[in-house]
């Protein structure tokens, strides 16, 4: 495994990108109100995340990983702050405009590997169907990366639960979308399933693509590049 790179408010380059950033969060603040009282989740939190490379989010639960990364996948919208994919700022776009960068241009994961696949379409299929929407060739040589070759005819309920996050992955990154995110991807996983989905974060990696995870798993933490550290809102 590659070291981590403690970062401080931002994202520590090994070197030059000419390239704009993947995914981008500039001063981004958040908050949620519940039960009659407000509660800020994030405070005003710059990050990037270049191509090719793991950006790990960690901290304590209630830090504001999982927050971070819906406003970087576009799933909600910043109080204060913007966010940019692929250099573009789409903060101000319409919900609409926004709806159509994050079906394009975002794969994301969910932590539970059962709520990030369809039960009626086989491993292939997931891929297909992630080209179509993405407008981009089908391409199978990412089932090969991530070692489920010999599964793409096979439907979620024949895969075991690291198979099922592997596809997931497949299914997020098909098409070259500027980055792939993803919540606790291990969190329901054994040791075994979760290093293996690690490999394959680290197989989307060297093949180009962008990958920013939050999590609280050492075994993530450890494959990452990069390593942002979240506590009370705010990257320590």
């Amino acid at each position: 495994m590659r070291p981590n790179a403690r970062l401080r408010g931002h994202c520590l380059r090994r070197c030059c990108v000419t390239l704009p950033d993947a995914v981008r969060g500039a001063g981004l603040t958040h908050g949620y109100r519940t039960a009659g009282r407000s509660l800020t989740a994030l405070h005003e939190v710059t990050i990037a995340a270049a191509h090719g490379r793991i950006t790990a989010l960690v901290g304590p639960s209630g830090s504001g990983k999982s927050t971070l990364l819906r406003l970087l996948a576009c799933l909600e919208r910043p109080d204060e702050g913007r966010v940019e994919v692929g250099g573009t700022d789409v903060t101000a776009l319409s919900a609409r405009a926004r709806r159509a960068v994050r079906r394009r241009r975002i794969g994301y994961v969910f932590q539970n590997p059962v709520d990030n696949l369809l039960d009626y379409l086989t491993v292939q299929e997931h891929l297909e169907l992630a080209a179509k929407m993405r407008g981009t060739g089908l391409s199978l040589s990412l089932l090969e990366r991530l070692g489920l070759d010999h599964r793409r005819g096979h439907r979620p309920r024949q895969l075991s639960g690291g198979e099922q996050q592997r596809t997931a992955l497949a299914f997020a990154a098909a098409g070259d979308p500027d980055a792939v995110l993803a919540d606790e991807p291990t969190a329901q996983l054994d040791r075994s399933s979760a290093r293996l989905v690690a490999e394959a974060f680290r197989a989307l990696a060297e093949a180009g693509q962008t990958v920013v995870v939050a999590t609280h798993d050492p075994v993530l933490a450890e494959a990452a590049d990069d390593v942002v550290e979240l506590v009370d809102g705010r990257v320590r």
